[in-house]
């Protein structure tokens, strides 16, 4: 693997490990921070801070095998800017909430912007991982190449679970080359003829790599060729943006700076069916939705009323901001889990937290 034109950065390992290993000797909780940008994410944490954020640098970056490793601490901007040197990007397009975003954070978060609809999400993308548990242990997993995995595959494990099962000391991850050409298209249109015109354009196998539609106006945007592009606009139809206008569209929704988002409501995303998602569409005044319809946001709605649009849909809701984010919370934050299912989550915890010290009730009250 070659290093390109990058500082070494610091290690912070040995220091890092020593503070795990006290904290769990002590049975002292301890709260995971790179750059605390997605702290409303997930329920509090009570606890001594361990910060991330001088453990940084990259590590190794080989463009033409498309991999780049870096230490959890290492800022998300920087990594991005790496990569848009050399013509590539991390595909599942990550939100950062801030300019402090850290890789670690950005993998144990696990969300992802709008071309997840079309390029998968974060776990896709993860090769391997150095990992410290919550006993002390500093443990690899996968590698550096895509076929390396023997039995299963604990890196990919680690993207969405919130720091509850160790500190990501190091990821290494899959990148991709930026598309030759892109085109955006606005349009008005009622939300269920947007999911409609959405399906048959996914049938058809057009090349989406985002889709957001709010207050009666649809946002799509294609990729590949120019010429390839040119000849599928028309199946859209709608007004073509220009480059500056569709980057900073489509920055806004996965940052949520859109007008959709600055409500001060309680914001929920509901993973639904794309077919289903007419069910959330009562609401449509609060309403908006990505990835052809499968993510729908709803901004202020009880959530007696989001549990009867699950339950009617078939899919799962997530409180994703609270109206403060430095508030208790009275309820879960993500979808209950069945009893079998969370016996298995404790598990797994157990496994690399013994003493349950790291980011304990991140993701449930009693996990």
């Amino acid at each position: 693997m070659a290093l390109i034109d990058t500082p070494p950065g610091q290690d912070h390992t040995d220091a890092l490990v020593e503070r795990v290993r006290a904290a769990s000797n002590a049975k002292m909780p301890l709260r995971i921070v790179g750059g605390d940008t997605k702290c409303f994410y997930g329920r509090p944490v009570a606890g001594e801070t361990l910060a991330l954020a001088g453990h940084y640098g990259v590590l190794s970056y080989d463009p033409a095998e498309l991999v780049i490793t870096a230490r959890g601490g290492t800022l998300l901007g920087e990594i991005e800017a790496l990569l848009a040197r050399h013509g590539q990007r991390l595909p599942f397009e990550p939100p950062s909430f801030g300019s402090l975003a850290t890789l670690g954070g950005t993998v144990a978060a696990g969300l992802a912007g709008p071309s997840r609809v079309a390029l998968g999400p974060v776990r896709d993308y993860v090769l391997g991982a150095r990992l410290l548990a919550g006993d002390g242990r500093v443990l690899k997993f996968g590698g550096e190449v895509m076929k390396n995995v023997a039995g299963y595959d604990v890196s990919r494990l680690l993207a969405g679970s919130l720091g509850i099962l160790g500190v990501l000391l190091e990821v290494s991850l899959k990148v991709l080359p930026v598309a030759h050409g892109t085109r955006t298209l606005r349009r008005s249109i009622a939300a269920q003829d947007a999911i409609d015109l959405l399906g048959a354009a996914a049938q058809r196998g057009l090349p989406l790599t985002g889709s957001f539609w709010s207050t009666g106006e649809l946002h799509v945007r294609l990729e590949g060729s120019p010429s390839g592009l040119d000849e599928v606009v028309p199946a859209i139809g709608g007004d073509l943006l220009d480059e500056s206008a569709a980057a900073a569209l489509w920055h806004s929704v996965r940052e949520q700076t859109h007008a959709y988002f600055t409500s001060a409501h309680p914001l929920w995303r509901l993973s639904l069916p794309a077919t289903a998602a007419g069910a959330a569409l009562l609401h449509a005044d609060r309403v908006a939705f990505e990835w052809n319809g499968a993510q729908v946001w709803l901004n202020g709605v009880e959530r007696q009323t989001i549990d009867l649009v699950t339950r009617t849909a078939g899919g799962h809701a997530t409180l994703f901001r609270r109206e403060d984010a430095k508030d208790g919370v009275t309820g879960e934050v993500f979808a209950p889990l069945p009893a079998p299912l969370l016996d298995l989550h404790r598990a797994v915890k157990r496994v690399f937290d013994p003493a349950g010290i790291l980011n304990p009730g991140r993701m449930y009250a009693d996990l």
